[in-house]
């Protein structure tokens, strides 16, 4: 039995989920994210791409390639009600769905062809369906091993369907360039280049132990990776047991007022998820990852669990104040964790009550909700945006 394994991956998905709901964008440049000089993009359409214009890049950047782009502000929740209802839609297809992102999961599709026909044929059935419930298109990668069809799914946006059978995965292996290779960026590219690897197939020139040296643990994996080894698997998710937002820079950076900046949307997010899930949380985690993929996490617990968005983001730009930034940063996350309701310790430094904190917080959810992202602002991210 041959061994299927899909990557989903919505196209565009912010902005194309801005544009569905608002059909007088279509075909403009649309970047979604902060409108003042001091935001950072979260999202750009196929449109706006065109100009250069990437997640991650700064708002005056990306006004500079692109002096005619319109800014849209995120409505993350409104991104999460399409988030659910896609993995909705890959649950009908198979019992093994890993949701690896708000825009991007996995499928076991092996031995599923008495049910769906071909793989192939499965994945454009699913395609249709996604389109049917939301309106929206994705790309399909599948492949025999879970990073190659990470690989397929981006050769061919938007609305895309790559198809890497077994009996070819070598042969495309060998001319794939090693930067397509999830992992690979940054300053291992460089090193890579250094070394004359420019695709995949360069990289078995030279045995596990000399990419260990050199790329330590990561070395090994990326030696097995150019062969085609991928050994894991779908990974279903049980019940939540922390929420977390992260996001890869386009270009890393030291500056940590576009830290903050990234920390108040993330935390934004996680708040949100917090609530809609009716948990709380005791402990904010900042996880960073340099330029060379070294990763730290440092991790606070509060004196209350909390589904409050400015208290976790609170607690992430305190523990972002403390960390001595060794190089540049490539990536930053909040994760909230260990839910449960404990008891309350007041404050006299709080600027409200917990529980009037709280029911602000879920007002502000029912209206953005309702009327959009805009209709409430918060005073800190107005503050933000000076």
């Amino acid at each position: 039995m041959r061994t299927w394994i899909m990557h989903i991956d919505m196209d565009a998905f912010f902005a194309s989920v801005e544009i569905l709901d608002n059909p007088e964008l279509a075909g403009l440049p649309v970047a979604v994210g902060g409108q003042s000089d001091r935001g950072v993009v979260a999202a750009a359409s196929y449109e706006i791409r065109k100009y250069g214009v990437r997640s991650a890049m700064s708002v005056v950047k990306a006004r500079k390639l692109c002096p005619q782009a319109v800014f849209v502000r995120p409505r993350f929740r409104r991104y999460s009600e399409i988030s659910r209802k896609v993995m909705d839609v890959l649950g009908r297809f198979s019992p093994l769905v890993e949701q690896a992102s708000i825009d991007e999961a996995y499928l076991d599709a092996t031995g599923l062809e008495r049910l769906f026909g071909p793989a192939p044929d499965m994945a454009r059935s699913i395609k249709e369906a996604v389109r049917a419930e939301t309106g929206l298109t994705c790309s399909v990668g599948l492949a025999p091993v879970r990073f190659l069809a990470k690989v397929a799914s981006d050769l061919d946006k938007p609305d895309g369907l790559t198809v890497i059978e077994p009996e070819r995965m070598r042969g495309f292996l060998r001319t794939l360039p090693v930067s397509k290779i999830p992992g690979v960026g940054g300053r291992t590219l460089d090193l890579l280049r250094g070394l004359g690897v420019r695709e995949a197939g360069d990289v078995l020139r030279f045995g596990p132990e000399f990419w260990e040296a050199r790329l330590g643990k990561w070395g090994p994996v990326l030696w097995e990776r150019a062969q085609g080894i991928d050994p894991r698997g779908v990974e279903p998710g049980g019940e939540a047991k922390s929420s977390g937002a992260e996001n890869t820079f386009e270009e890393d950076t030291l500056d940590r007022d576009v830290l903050r900046r990234w920390l108040l949307v993330q935390s934004e997010r996680v708040g949100a998820d917090l609530r809609r899930m009716e948990v709380k949380a005791r402990t904010v985690t900042v996880k960073i990852k340099y330029a060379d993929f070294r990763q730290i996490t440092r991790s606070r617990t509060l004196p209350s669990a909390t589904d409050q968005t400015l208290a976790i983001y609170r607690a992430a730009r305190e523990i972002l104040a403390g960390v001595d930034l060794a190089m540049r940063v490539r990536l930053i996350g909040v994760t909230a964790s260990h839910f449960g309701d404990g008891p309350t310790q007041l404050s006299l430094l709080e600027p409200a009550p917990p529980r009037r904190q709280s029911a602000l917080d879920r007002a502000v959810d029912q209206v953005r909700e309702k009327f959009g992202k805009d209709a409430v602002r918060r005073g800190d991210v107005l503050e933000m945006e000076k």
